[in-house]
């Protein structure tokens, strides 16, 4: 009986790990190949110390990183993501390129996408297309630029994506004037400023400047470089223009908003302070960098 007994009650706790295990939120990071230099575009370090923070918060979060660079070569890995996190190389050198079709059937089931950096940067037509429909903007050659500047965001909104986030200011690459869905429906500007006229210094190019976005701050139009998007579907985006200069994610305010976003994107309910998490050392961000 004693034996029976012990078995039912080693069957129970089994179940609760299981049923405890279920409800957490899984996160999956995908990471690009190294690009740029040391301290730059630090796609996996960045993506490890995102992926650290949720894992030690305390929160029902699981993060994974795929352990290689690139779309994952078993992408079963994708198929229980509540929400997916991509900093990579963009445009051309994208790794959902060859892979629209498949991510686009994951974002119909309703699972969330975050993009960082240059993966906010699509190829007109198909995968321009589908990152409207996945994150509501992207960042569009001869109309979007990437300067360095250092915004101040002294504005946040009324979203969960800023809970526990103070105002703040960090030089990086900010990427602006995106290219948005009609009407910025379903868009929530969530880190905005208007760029000084040294932003638009370089002679127009592909990247450097263009007559729309110089009429724009001509004008006192607030540039978006983080916004959230609820999409028809239910799902959820966020896209991040910054995140070149990998030293920001030592500012708590910054990786903080990140680290609400994906949460959110994730449909995971973000505390009332943000989710929680310790300032990476000096030695931490200097750990996990790409060979360069």
């Amino acid at each position: 009986m004693k034996t029976i007994q012990r078995f039912l009650i080693s069957l129970g706790f089994l179940a609760l790990i299981t049923l405890a295990q279920a409800d957490k939120k899984k996160i999956v990071f995908i990471s690009g190949s190294p690009s740029h230099a040391r301290m730059h575009h630090e796609h996996r370090a960045g993506n490890m110390i995102l992926a650290k923070a949720l894992n030690e918060s305390g929160l029902d979060v699981e993060a994974e990183l795929v352990p290689h660079y690139g779309y994952p070569e078993d992408a079963s890995i994708l198929e229980e993501a509540d929400t997916i996190v991509i900093f990579c190389t963009g445009h051309g050198g994208h790794v959902l390129n060859p892979n629209l079709d498949a991510f686009d059937r994951l974002m119909k089931k309703g699972t969330g996408v975050v993009m960082i950096h240059w993966a906010t940067e699509a190829v007109k037509g198909d995968p321009a297309n589908k990152f409207l429909e996945w994150m509501g903007g992207f960042c569009d050659l001869n109309w979007s630029v990437n300067p360095h500047w250092t915004p101040n965001f002294k504005q946040l909104p009324d979203h969960p994506i800023c809970n526990g986030v103070k105002p703040f200011s960090a030089y990086d690459e900010w990427y602006y004037h995106m290219r948005f869905v009609p009407d910025m429906k379903g868009v929530t500007p969530i880190l905005s400023d208007l760029p000084g006229p040294k932003t638009l210094e370089r002679p127009d190019g592909p990247r450097s400047g263009n007559p729309h976005v110089r009429k724009a701050v001509s004008n006192g139009e607030s540039q978006h470089v983080a916004w959230a998007y609820a999409r028809q579907d239910g799902g959820r985006g966020f896209g991040f223009t910054g995140a070149h200069d990998h030293i920001n994610w030592q500012n708590d305010d910054y990786r903080k908003l990140m680290l609400n976003a994906i949460l959110w994107t994730a449909q995971a309910e973000i505390p009332e302070g943000g989710v929680p998490s310790k300032t990476p050392s000096d030695e931490q961000m200097r750990a996990n960098l790409d060979p360069k």
